[in-house]
């Protein structure tokens, strides 16, 4: 009888153990948010210390993801076989062994195929690379046509898709995307994200002074900010 109830209580022990032992390793692969420069937290000191590790970043393990280590996890990705962007999504966790992600979804004025911090990095990206010369409000207006572009029927529907769809934007192309946004970019991305549209449903904008395509002039332009018109 004893025999029997101590094996009911290491049994029982045991059990709880698993349960807890698969509780953390869930957590612990959802909490693997999308990292991108000027990210900060643990999880950041955890992708410095692996990278360490392995050799890629020669740094300081601060927990702040700054140039060195955007530079370091752009070698990791190209040594890898990755996509060299510099953001640290599920597949390069999963590369570095820390596997798991978690997207946090973003209030965005019912903008479809807008749901995590990498869609704000992009949209920031193409912010700095198409219009950081420009006045703030010229800023947010870029990122707005990306967004009404987005909630088109004439455009893909996502962030992603309409910023790498083939010849869209000079910036993608001539590698000026590549390089890292401004806390700036960051804002005018989320004001952008927040509902604020100072180009009134613009779904094209370009620079009067460049060489642009003929039919360009026959969309209706609504407003000019900076260097850059803005039309549908």
């Amino acid at each position: 009888m004893k025999r029997s109830i101590a094996a009911i209580i290491l049994i029982s022990v045991l059990v709880l153990i698993g349960i807890s032992l698969w509780e953390t390793s869930w957590i612990e692969a959802q909490a693997r948010r999308t990292l991108y420069w000027g990210s900060r937290g643990s999880d950041v000191v955890l992708l410095q210390r692996r990278l360490k590790q392995w050799g890629y970043y020669k740094g300081i393990v601060d927990g702040i993801f700054g140039a060195k280590t955007y530079s370091a996890v752009k070698f990791f990705q190209r040594k890898n076989g990755l996509t060299p962007d510099g953001i640290v999504g599920s597949r390069t966790w999963a590369a570095l062994g820390l596997g798991g992600v978690r997207t946090s979804k973003v209030a965005a004025s019912g903008v479809k195929g807008v749901t995590n911090n990498n869609d704000i990095h992009l949209l920031a990206r193409i912010v700095h690379a198409e219009a950081r010369a420009e006045p703030y409000i010229g800023q947010v207006a870029v990122a707005a046509v990306i967004l009404n572009r987005v909630k088109s029927p004439d455009f893909p529907n996502t962030i992603a898709g309409v910023i790498y769809q083939p010849l869209a934007f000079e910036s993608v192309s001539n590698g000026q995307f590549n390089l890292p946004p401004k806390d700036e970019n960051y804002r005018a991305a989320r004001d952008a994200l927040n509902g604020w549209d100072p180009t009134y449903g613009a779904t094209f904008f370009w620079n009067p002074s460049k060489p642009v395509s003929k039919w360009i002039w026959s969309r209706k332009i609504i407003v000019r900010y900076g260097n850059h018109v803005f039309a549908r």
